[in-house]
């Protein structure tokens, strides 16, 4: 606790010293503002701008991209018309390991979105080199921010339309303001910094993955190469090299994030990434000399040959589509070397497998990465998985409490011979399991579910709504469970078959029925009206043994065979019983039909995740 805390206060006093000095740096050079003050604004509009293209995409994002992934071509066409969108190459690596960690595209798919994000990098170094240091976009970024802002106030896709254009506009002031605080520079000669030869073309690819990893974006290191090219206060073969860098610094920060909050999958992609763009940069730096030559050609025969932005923006297409060449024919390999590299953990067929009270270690969510925060659908997957991982708990737990090892429960026995050998081992109650399994995993998934951006569409506020609902009926199915438990343990312990014990097996047996019934109904994928069908011949059932149950308990109390106290037990216990049931039964009623609380498939298992939203 101790270490935490001095941790934390070492963060904040860090944080607090380095705005200090930036503080003070701002105070001597006015330059070094407006240029800080032109970065500041880039990447807040980059942060707009991604937020309201993901709200304006809405439900459609998942259809979108499994349309967009279904063969590698339209991946790599993807990657690059959303990293055009986007601006932010870095960004949507991280949106596809999100989306690859919660299973909303393959491996082979997420790759050629990658080739293509680090095509579409290219684009936005294009549009500011063709631009050139002379055109102000501050007239155009005005009018931008004033409907932007106007937007704002005309519902959730007004707002969403208007945070797009704010995000354009800050964009281009901000490109303004560096350009503006290079320019105010002067005498600034990057040059005297370098060194000569082979050692001078490292310091210039390091200074180029030291921003990038710093500003958490190659777009802004780009640009900010662009603006001192243009002032002349780089050659431009520093420039090329700080180029190569920022996709060497675009990959790290990737693999950082991404290896942190994600699953097995997107931690693969995010290797792929270090792979691909330290592959690439390894390359284009061992063949920098002909590639920058083949600049120089190339743009002089379309009358560019004195233009240095457009030689940089050139040189940049041409090492990315290298790498891109030089892995696409392998892309099948890298996926099955990756897998191999980082196998997926092996999902045991029972998760709790112990029922000792010691040496149990809590249990936590398996599938709420952070990264899964990206946007709305992969959230949504999460929590759908993490569910049906709470679900499987939930069954296990229940299974517990009655005394039924999970591997009995497809055929469970009325009354096996080692059922008081069971009851007599076990001596851990249905409540400290639930405390070990079912509690830690609910309050990180309510967690989770409060730290996403609700969307607007009402289809996908009803799936949140569905799954808190979900959560908390698997834990009320728990808590019911332990309660039949308490009375249940001690009459099945009676070395007599008494009347009480009797019945109590009975319920018990009764519980099970329906509790294997109601699984297989779940995971079943029977046309509506059979579904429909089934469901109402389990309540039938339930309803004639509660009867029958009933008039069993006053039967044995009138014949004296049944003592009243015992008879208040069981009656009670029918109770919780029912209870219990009804919970579980409710989780396959969420939705608007049963094929939509299928989808969720809260109960316990094997069932396919959510499609459609």
């Amino acid at each position: 606790m101790q270490i935490a805390a001095y941790s934390t206060y070492s963060k904040h006093s860090l944080i607090a010293l380095a705005g200090g000095a930036l503080a003070w740096s701002f105070w001597f050079s006015p330059g070094w503002l407006t240029l800080c003050a032109g970065l500041a604004l880039f990447l807040f509009g980059m942060q707009q701008l991604e937020q309201g293209l993901k709200s304006l995409a809405g439900g459609r994002l998942q259809a979108l991209l499994a349309a967009s992934t279904a063969t590698p071509a339209k991946g790599l066409l993807f990657g690059c018309v959303a990293t055009f969108l986007l601006q932010s190459s870095t960004l949507v690596s991280l949106l596809t390991i999100a989306f690859l960690s919660t299973g909303l595209i393959t491996l082979i798919g997420s790759l050629a979105v990658l080739f293509g994000a680090n095509l579409g990098a290219t684009s936005g170094i294009w549009l500011l080199a063709m631009a050139g240091q002379n055109l102000s976009m501050a007239p155009l970024a005005m009018p931008l921010l004033v409907f932007g802002v106007l937007l704002g106030f005309s519902g959730p896709r007004g707002a969403a339309a208007g945070r797009l254009l704010l995000g354009i506009g800050m964009i281009f002031l901000g490109i303004d303001e560096i350009k503006q605080g290079f320019t105010s520079f002067g005498d600034l000669d990057l040059q005297r910094y370098s060194a000569e030869g082979l050692q001078g073309a490292l310091l210039f690819v390091g200074v180029g993955t030291l921003i990038t990893v710093v500003v958490q974006s190659s777009h802004a290191t780009l640009m900010l190469t662009l603006a001192a090219l243009a002032s002349r206060q780089l050659e431009l073969q520093q420039a090329l090299c700080i180029a190569i860098g920022s996709n060497v610094g675009s990959s790290v920060s990737t693999a950082v994030m991404g290896m942190i909050g994600s699953s097995r999958s997107g931690q693969r992609l995010a290797i792929a990434h270090v792979l691909f763009n330290c592959s690439t940069a390894v390359v284009s730096f061992a063949l920098l000399a002909p590639l920058s030559g083949l600049v120089v050609v190339l743009t002089g025969w379309v009358g560019q040959g004195s233009n240095q932005l457009i030689q940089l923006a050139l040189f940049h297409t041409l090492f990315n589509a290298l790498g891109v060449l030089l892995f696409w024919p392998w892309q099948p390999q890298l996926a099955a070397l990756l897998t191999r590299w980082l196998p997926d953990k092996v999902e045991p067929e029972v998760l709790i497998a112990t029922q000792s009270e010691h040496a149990a270690e809590a249990t936590k969510a398996r599938y709420l990465q952070s990264n899964a925060l990206q946007t709305p659908e992969s959230a949504a997957r999460a929590v759908t998985q993490e569910l049906q991982h709470m679900g499987r708990l939930s069954l296990e737990v229940i299974c517990h409490a009655l005394y039924c090892p999970l591997a009995m429960l497809e055929d469970p026995p009325r009354d096996d011979a080692q059922l008081r050998t069971r009851v007599e081992q076990q001596r851990v109650d249905a409540d400290r399991l639930y405390q070990l399994h079912i509690k830690g995993v609910y309050a990180q998934l309510l967690a989770f579910m409060g730290r996403v951006d609700m969307p607007a569409d009402p289809a996908q506020q009803q799936f949140w709504r569905d799954s808190q609902v979900a959560g908390f009926q698997m834990v009320d199915a728990v808590k019911h469970a332990h309660r039949l438990q308490r009375n249940m343990h001690r009459y099945l312990l009676e070395q007599t078959d008494s009347s009480a014990r009797s019945s109590y097996i009975e319920l018990r047996h009764h519980v099970l029925l329906t509790l294997r019934d109601l699984r297989t109904l779940g995971l079943s994928e029977l046309p509506d009206a059979e579904w429909a069908l089934q469901l109402q011949a389990l309540d039938d059932r339930g309803q004639q043994f509660e009867s029958q149950f009933r008039q069993h308990l006053f039967a044995c109390i009138r014949n004296e065979t049944l003592p009243s106290l015992a008879a208040s037990s069981l009656m009670n216990d029918l109770g919780f019983a029912q209870h219990m049931l009804s919970s579980l039964r409710q989780l396959l009623l969420l939705g608007e039909s049963h094929a939509a609380a299928r989808q969720l498939h809260l109960l316990m298992g094997d069932a396919p995740l959510i499609e459609g939203l």
